[in-house]
């Protein structure tokens, strides 16, 4: 049994929550669209559907993209017992980076440059635990 359980996967413990629930908007998005009736029998046309179910949808898989390979590092963290200070913060600041992401694409307030910017924070957060797998050996 584990004497403690590391902030690292508790984060991505609600990071794959996250991954997890982010279909919801898009489907209410379809749902409460008239011109979508067919669209649980059919899956929808993306570019016919209104431009924030279209946003939803694009940001689960930008969630889906990077949420897989910041997940392997932090397991592949935790077997080498190299979890560290760093390893700590970038995780806090991958899960609310991803979460200000997801918001902001959906709700259609993180437009250029910050969308980009989220993403690549994102892209830098994993990036700092593949570092921390090699600073580890």
């Amino acid at each position: 049994m584990m004497e403690s359980f590391p902030t690292e996967l508790g984060i991505l413990t609600c990071l794959m929550i996250l991954a997890a629930s982010l279909w919801i908007p898009y489907v209410v998005g379809i749902a409460t669209d008239p011109s979508q009736e067919e669209a649980f029998a059919r899956p929808a046309q993306i570019s016919n559907l209104r431009p924030w179910v279209q946003r939803a949808h694009r940001a689960h898989l930008n969630l889906l993209e990077q949420s897989m390979p910041f997940a392997v590092l932090v397991l592949i963290l935790a077997l080498m017992n190299g979890f560290s200070t760093l390893t700590y913060w970038t995780a806090i600041a991958f899960f609310w980076v991803r979460v200000l992401h997801a918001a902001g694409m959906i709700s259609g307030y993180a437009r250029m440059p910050l969308r980009p910017i989220l993403f690549s924070a994102g892209w830098v957060c994993t990036l700092l635990m593949a570092y921390a797998i090699f600073a580890a050996r």
